[in-house]
């Protein structure tokens, strides 16, 4: 059975969240590191490290933050192409892409 206009109007107005939340994980990730220095985020004194272990624990840091942004933005693309299929076709949104079968709600 196909999606119901309020079906498909909550789904919209919850990927529309799921985007503002995105866009504000990004956002802040963004402000997060602007304008400051590895050593300003880390509160470190110097640029050197007092010992080997915190350029490691800088690294992995900067390793998860680049991570974590890369995710958020796979999922908010992701987001956006279900509210372009949505906006595009909105009586095929609800099926399978491959078999055409209804994807229960």
């Amino acid at each position: 059975m196909p999606l119901t206009t309020e079906q498909r109007t909550y789904l919209e107005r919850r990927l529309k969240e799921e985007r503002a939340l995105a866009l504000q994980t990004l956002n802040r990730a963004i402000d997060d590191h602007a304008g400051s220095t590895e050593q300003d985020r880390a509160g470190d004194l110097t640029k050197m490290p007092s010992h080997l272990a915190d350029l490691g624990t800088d690294t992995i840091d900067e390793e998860l933050d680049a991570s974590n942004a890369t995710r958020t933005s796979n999922e908010l693309a992701e987001i956006d192409a279900a509210l372009e299929r949505l906006y595009k076709s909105p009586e095929q949104f609800g099926r399978c892409e491959d078999t055409g079968r209804d994807i229960p709600f």
